[in-house]
């Protein structure tokens, strides 16, 4: 007899191409800098997204890419901008029986297992990590609509809120978790764990 079929965390990063990732942390970082913060925090995150043994993981990428050879299975997003690939991923997750799909985003540092736990257990159709900027690190869903996402302001302090309105527009209830950070401008460094400042040569302002 066929198991009960499993949640499944995708996490969505961008391939590490030299000024395609945390432009907005050059200056004062260089570009390879820059590169290096990103793959670390893909890296950290796969690692903490196996502490969740109720859920399976994939990693998600824009573009071919051979790093982070630890993470596996892996696909290529879909086209479109992040709302169509967003939904085109979960949709696809949910369609083959999961009971729910959460997305992660790659741009946190030190983001607690339990933040991500709670978004799974939530009982909300969907379940959103919010980041302090106003966007969020993480959604997940165990129903979804296209619509969802129409009008959403990707890359603003209305994210969030937007994609709430959003999911209650298409008749689906909408928890919201706790708020973490995301490493996206110069002042976020002050963030990094002291190994990773140390790993890319930039030392606390």
């Amino acid at each position: 007899m066929q198991g009960v079929a499993r949640p499944v965390i995708l996490l969505f990063a961008k391939a590490p191409v030299a000024g395609k990732v945390k432009t907005r942390l050059s200056p004062p970082l260089g570009e390879e800098q820059a590169v290096r913060v990103h793959k670390a925090l893909v890296a950290g995150m796969w690692t903490r997204l196996g502490e969740l043994r109720e859920a399976d993981r994939e990693l998600h990428t824009d573009g071919e890419t051979d790093a982070w050879p630890d993470a596996v299975p892996r696909k290529l997003q879909s086209g479109g901008d992040l709302g169509a690939r967003i939904f085109a991923a979960l949709d696809e997750a949910l369609a083959k029986g999961r009971p729910k799909a959460m997305i992660v985003g790659s741009d946190t540092a030190g983001l607690p297992p339990r933040l991500l736990r709670d978004l799974l257990e939530s009982r909300s159709d969907v379940a959103l990590g919010p980041a302090y900027d106003g966007g969020y690190y993480a959604i997940c869903c165990r129903k979804v609509k296209a619509a969802m996402f129409d009008e959403v302001r990707w890359s603003t302090g209305h994210t969030l809120t937007d994609t709430v309105r959003g999911a209650l527009r298409c008749g689906l209830t909408v928890h919201v978790g706790e708020p973490w950070f995301d490493i996206d401008t110069a002042d976020d460094l002050k963030r990094l764990p002291p190994e990773l400042q140390r790993e890319i040569g930039w030392e606390r302002q």
